[in-house]
């Protein structure tokens, strides 16, 4: 009896062995089973048009890839973007330290397209044939150009489009810009003073709230969809003007709280208007910097040299910068720019308090020199 016993079980457990080899396996992409290929296998140029994903890894650089103000560029990503649309395609970045991680990426079959850094050197995953005669077809020298011109054009003059508007609606009466009630009103949330705030949104829009950037940002404060959406405010609002500043205040003082370890308060203003523009971890990046070389990570004047320094392949490339290339030429400025206005603008008074946002005061005939 035993002895049938035993046979019985060991039956038993030859068929659970069995049944569990043929189970289905299931993974992100849905249920395969053991005896169907793994997906990296003979996954060609088919298969990534059915997937809608162009997987293209590269290095940051102003002639690879790189963020700017929510926008991607660089002239090898911009090729890549253009190639991904013929096909129909989402083109997906993965963004790696060095070209010894390219060559790992190229090796393992981990990415489809590899752009190195030399323009117009692009190369498709080896295991993928149709992919890489499909893009040897495609590809044209004059494509080098062209996506420079149209970099550069988005760059310059169409970087922003909107109306100019005078630096000062009434210098005479004390008003600055048919928002200056809503500076007062939200400045205190944040402990600016109204005037830094106006000036702020005048080198963002010059008080048009119908400015639109090329990268998308819209409104007194060119606010970001991206960034609209993680705010809270509804997309649709985004060029009503109190909605618009609202939401930029909100957004300065998630960056004075992410800031918070410089305690000087002149300084950390610096530090939030700085990544205002052009992001806080290319910021932390060239605060690492100044700190690595003795020099004072909480003083602008100390870490502005170095968000300069992040257009150079020594510094962006340097391990101990994490978010790579920066076009920073344009923050310093932006800083600057910012901190003039409101050194002009410190002589305004505030208008009174009965001032309406829509229609600019007249001129009071009597002046008190105690208005503040």
């Amino acid at each position: 009896m035993n002895k049938y016993l035993y046979f019985l079980v060991a039956i038993l457990l030859l068929s659970s062995c069995s049944q569990k080899k043929q189970e289905p396996l299931v993974v992100p992409w849905g249920v395969i089973n053991d005896t169907v290929p793994e997906r990296a296998e003979n996954f060609d140029l088919r298969d990534i048009q059915t997937s809608g994903e162009l997987i293209l890894a590269t290095v940051s650089g102003p002639d690879t890839y790189y963020d700017y103000h929510g926008k991607s560029l660089g002239t090898q990503y911009l090729i890549c973007q253009r190639f991904a649309d013929s096909l129909g395609c989402h083109l997906r970045v993965d963004v790696c330290r060095d070209s010894l991680e390219l060559v790992h990426r190229l090796d393992s079959c981990e990415a489809d397209l590899i752009a190195w850094p030399t323009p117009g050197h692009i190369e498709a995953d080896r295991q993928k044939p149709d992919l890489a005669a499909t893009l040897e077809s495609w590809y044209r020298p004059h494509l080098i150009a062209e996506v420079k011109a149209e970099e550069t054009a988005m760059l310059t003059t169409k970087k922003v489009r909107r109306r100019i508007f005078s630096p000062m609606l009434d210098a005479k009466g004390g008003i600055i810009s048919h928002y200056d009630q809503l500076f007062m009103t939200y400045s205190r949330e944040i402990r600016w003073d109204w005037r830094l705030l106006a000036a702020q949104c005048y080198q963002e829009s010059t008080f048009d709230p119908k400015a639109v950037s090329f990268a998308g940002a819209k409104g007194l404060m060119q606010i970001m969809p991206g960034t609209a959406d993680h705010l809270g405010l509804a997309r649709s609002k985004l060029y009503e003007p109190e909605a618009n500043i609202a939401a930029a205040v909100k957004y300065i003082a998630e960056l004075e709280r992410s800031f918070s370890d410089i305690r000087e308060h002149f300084e950390r203003t610096n530090f939030v208007l700085a990544s205002y523009n052009g992001g806080a971890h290319h910021i932390r990046d060239a605060m690492a910097l100044a700190r690595r070389d003795g020099k004072n990570p909480h003083r602008w004047a100390d870490v502005s040299p170095y968000v300069l320094k992040l257009a150079s392949p020594q510094y962006y490339n340097d391990p101990i910068v994490k978010h790579g290339y920066m076009r920073g030429s344009e923050t310093v400025d932006y800083v600057s720019r910012i901190r003039q206005r409101h050194a002009g603008y410190q002589g305004v008074k505030s208008p009174h308090m009965g001032f309406h946002s829509s229609k600019p005061r007249k001129a009071d005939k009597r002046k008190n020199k105690y208005d503040i």
